[in-house]
């Protein structure tokens, strides 16, 4: 047996340490804040608009982070990259325990996004799919149910702390946390060239154009996740305009992420099937069609069963966005395409959360705000179909000539 053969069972390890970094750190970033939107309201009498921004900030920065940090993570490798983003996070998390002023938020999250999360997930994405040549779908959509579990994990486990110790003390902890935890696992992101000295560089012959790839997938991310955040950020508020409470509201969506996290596996493996451009095109249409029934629904029960109906096929779409870019782009690159592509699906959260508010204020209603949601997911649809097209087109001229 060969020393790459013998490695072969470590992939798994970095697929499970991809997994549970995602988990805290992308939990954290994303919405792990949400759950201090009322202790700090209480505590300062700050508007709920002005607490927003702080995880806005957060975002943003992981974001435009994006940029750099996947060409990075290219250039020195994986390992290095996250574990300047956990220590980067660990560090603002501990600072933000201090924090008295709104800017102090602001600008600690900015940072935790920027130099944190953002070489987090676009390095580890990319890490997972160099480990996995072949049949990366499975892999990429174990890793990106921790994110999923995360989200829905994180503002849990925050409400209970800030109930137990307060906010500083849960910022703390939180802190503290990611140095105990996520720096052990960050150096478990062995490099796949660690297989062996004898190991052949990849053959990256092949693989459509980049600049034919990322372009397309940036338009196509910006469209998924602008049709996605719109539930994700108003289905809450919606229920409860149902006449629910806020509990009763939250629980269907924690619900709708937990089943998520199944849709991220599923989605994975079909990838491995049926190829990753049909895995996320059929993600995009279940999400696509199934989005706009949340206005037809008044009724708690009926949330709670179509939810998770929703839930188990949009949570394939991102696994679709990774399985595609990791099949269609040189190792070489990865990163640096996983980082831009990424980006844009950031931009589209904002963009759909934005919207949804905004045409609420000016209709009082959300029936627009998800209508344009689902116009989102068909042209996303548009997109990929026209790149899967000229991928086949382009293969089918290269066997011709």
């Amino acid at each position: 047996m060969s020393q790459t053969q013998a490695l072969q069972p470590y992939r798994w390890v970095v697929v499970a340490a991809g997994a549970l970094i995602l988990a805290l750190a992308m939990g954290s970033i994303v919405n792990g804040m949400s759950a201090y939107v009322v202790p700090l309201e209480d505590a300062h009498g700050w508007d709920r608009a002005d607490i927003s921004l702080i995880n806005v900030a957060g975002i943003m920065g992981m974001a435009l982070g994006g940029l750099f940090m996947g060409v990075l993570a290219d250039r020195i490798g994986t390992r290095p990259v996250v574990l300047i983003g956990v220590t980067v996070m660990g560090l603002a998390y501990l600072a933000s325990a201090l924090a008295t002023q709104l800017w102090h938020y602001y600008g600690l999250m900015f940072l935790a996004g920027f130099f944190g999360a953002s070489a987090i997930f676009a390095p580890i994405m990319a890490i997972v799919g160099r480990w996995f040549p072949v049949g990366a779908g499975l892999a990429l959509g174990i890793a990106s149910a921790g994110q999923a579990l995360g989200q829905g994990g994180v503002p849990f486990g925050s409400a209970i702390l800030i109930k137990s110790v307060g906010i500083s003390g849960a910022l703390a902890i939180t802190g503290g946390l990611m140095l105990v935890v996520l720096i052990p696992l960050a150096l478990l992101l062995r490099p796949v060239a660690a297989a062996g000295p004898s190991a052949k560089a990849p053959d990256e012959s092949g693989y459509p154009p980049v600049r034919l790839v990322v372009p397309a997938m940036c338009v196509a991310i910006f469209l998924c996740c602008t049709c996605m955040s719109v539930p994700l950020m108003h289905l809450v508020p919606y229920i409860q305009g149902c006449g629910y409470t806020a509990d009763e509201a939250g629980g269907v969506i924690f619900l709708m992420l937990m089943v998520g996290i199944l849709g991220r596996v599923a989605f994975g493996k079909l990838a491995d099937i049926i190829g990753a451009i049909p895995a996320y095109m059929t993600a995009t249409a279940w999400m696509t069609l199934l989005i706009y029934g949340f206005i037809l629904i008044n009724d708690l029960s009926a949330f709670y069963l179509y939810a998770p109906i929703y839930g188990f096929g949009y949570a394939g779409v991102m696994t679709g966005v990774l399985t595609t870019i990791a099949a269609n782009t040189p190792p070489s690159r990865r990163g640096y395409a996983m980082g831009i592509v990424s980006m844009f699906g950031w931009f589209g959260h904002a963009n759909g959360g934005y919207m949804g508010g905004l045409l609420y204020d000016l209709t009082a209603d959300y029936s627009v705000a998800y209508g344009l949601a689902a116009l989102a997911g068909a042209l996303n649809l548009v997109v990929v179909g026209w790149l899967y097209w000229r991928i086949k087109r382009g293969a089918a001229l290269a066997v011709a000539a």
